[in-house]
């Protein structure tokens, strides 16, 4: 991997003229660096195309490191975590995409949010205009079985709250291990138990996450989708499992 760098700030993307997506996916890629602190091979990154300029952060394939209750492809199940917020019309993750050529070949890569670097969730949770957020980042937490939610994953930036790293996403088996626990209990909003409704009743997983997941996990989904429904709220931390509901470091 190339030794870090200082990368020359990026333009904003002409909304009319490229698409953010267009930009991740077509853009000439220039590496900077290795991402400090990440398990598997993090690299921040500048895409340009047509006169636009974009930093984002590129994982690829080949730099996931093995995990033995995690199938390998992690990079896809980022892309699938993007596409269910979207799908859902939550706007939780930042431009996600499956990127196939690439200086270290295939995988994600993210537009870069440029947050502040001193909020996440805890901190976050003390200000009450993020709730409504915050439960909706609950709720997909939930759906997408997320393994990983640390505070530090939640990000304040542009005026408005995010959401990063999702490779531990999506398996078939029980394993959500999140901060975000203040709301159990609490009831759906309304505006989130329609959206499941709507995912649900226009088969959107089948048709935004195949080819990300397999029919196995795209099953598991449908079912936490239906389970969310029938309780009416979101759940309580199972203390009774084999793992700690909780992920570590915290942050």
């Amino acid at each position: 991997m190339p030794p870090p760098a200082t990368p020359t700030p990026g333009t904003p993307v002409p909304a009319k003229t490229v698409p953010v997506s267009e930009v991740l996916v077509r853009g000439e890629m220039t590496v900077h660096g290795r991402i400090a602190g990440s398990s598997n091979a993090t690299l921040l990154v500048t895409c340009t195309l047509d006169g636009a300029e974009l930093l984002a952060v590129y994982k690829p394939a080949r730099g996931e490191r093995p995990l033995w209750d995690f199938p390998g492809g992690l990079h896809r199940r980022e892309v699938a975590a993007y596409r269910l917020s979207e799908a859902l019309g939550w706007g939780l993750v930042p431009e996600t995409v499956e990127r196939e050529v690439a200086p270290f070949g295939p995988g994600s890569v993210q537009r870069l949010v440029p947050d502040d670097g001193r909020s996440h969730y805890f901190t976050l949770r003390e200000d009450a205009r993020w709730a409504p957020t915050l439960v909706t980042l609950a709720t997909f937490d939930v759906l997408a079985n997320n393994a990983d939610r640390k505070s530090g994953h939640v990000l304040l930036a542009d005026g408005r709250l995010w959401a990063i790293d999702h490779g531990l996403t999506f398996h078939e088996e029980p394993k959500l291990r999140t901060v975000i626990w203040d709301f159990a209990g609490e009831r759906l909003p309304n505006r989130v138990q329609d959206d499941l409704e709507r995912w649900l009743a226009e088969g959107l997983g089948e048709q935004q996450l195949a080819g990300l997941l397999d029919d196995r996990e795209l099953e598991a989904l449908d079912r936490r989708t239906r389970a969310l429904l029938d309780a009416g709220e979101l759940p309580a931390p199972d203390e009774d499992r084999e793992w700690p509901p909780y992920p570590w470091p915290l942050v």
